[in-house]
């Protein structure tokens, strides 16, 4: 929590940058690459993907290299080794887990927070998790000093986002946009009037996703959000690439483009 407190302190000044990253994706070694080179761009937080059959949130581009992770044998027990080999790099950007309700349960409660605490990841964003359903989730955060982020649609009620911000520790997610993630032309229409109402709703750092995928679209989001989420556009960038070496060079001319538009 106190590393993902830092990296919204300064969201007054400039927006932080979460970057997403799929576990696995194109390797387990080169996501350690991958993620020591968005976090050397500017990167404020890494949002790591663990891989599942089901991702009923993600669209095509994010579907596709979980896909290729899972037919690899990516498992959460994997993502959490991961994290503790970016760690073992000396990188001490806030890392947290992205990933769905049933691997996670699966691996069992208890024991998930408390090797992603000894991991060193800093919490974890789960869409399927709705903050009504959070109780057991967020026992354990708070006994581990972890994050449990929840998200805010456009078309949550007043009533819900006032709870889902509530209860989200280290951030509220809030979606750009109905539908799946993916790269987006432009932002959504009414976005700004809901995002005031996000941010009358909520006390916790607000970071908006969903679509973000220019540096046009952070611009126009800075000084509305305290951070926004980039995924789908990242990872096109990265599987559009051909060796190793480009595919981290992609990843530092897109987050170093995108941090520029944040400040």
């Amino acid at each position: 929590m106190r590393r993902l407190e830092h990296a919204f302190a300064d969201s007054q000044r400039e927006t932080a940058l979460v970057a997403y990253l799929t576990a696995g994706y194109p390797s387990l070694d080169e996501t350690v690459d991958l993620v020591d080179a968005a976090c050397a761009a500017g990167a404020d937080v890494i949002e790591l993907g663990a891989p599942f059959s089901d991702p009923l949130g993600d669209g095509p581009v994010i579907q596709a290299t979980t896909q290729q992770a899972l037919r690899a044998g990516v498992t959460v027990a994997a993502t959490l080794d991961l994290v503790a080999k970016v760690r073992a790099t000396g990188n001490d950007v806030p890392i947290m887990l992205m990933g769905y309700c049933n691997p996670f349960l699966r691996y069992g409660l208890p024991k998930l927070f408390a090797d992603a605490a000894s991991a060193g990841a800093d919490g974890f964003i789960v869409p399927d998790l709705p903050a009504t359903e959070s109780t057991d989730w967020l026992v354990e955060a708070e006994r581990h000093n972890l994050g449990q982020v929840f998200f805010a649609a456009p078309g949550s009620s007043p009533e819900r986002l006032r709870r889902t911000a509530r209860q989200s520790r280290g951030f509220l997610y809030c979606l750009a946009d109905n539908g799946v993630t993916g790269v987006r032309d432009r932002l959504a229409d009414g976005l700004d009037a809901y995002l005031a109402r996000v941010r009358a709703a909520a006390t916790t750092p607000v970071a908006v996703g969903f679509g973000i995928s220019r540096p046009e679209h952070v611009a126009a989001l800075r000084g509305k959000v305290d951070g926004v989420i980039v995924g789908s556009a990242l990872l096109k960038r990265i599987g559009a690439a051909t060796t190793a070496q480009q595919r981290i060079a992609e990843t530092t001319a897109l987050i170093s483009e995108l941090k520029e538009a944040c400040r």
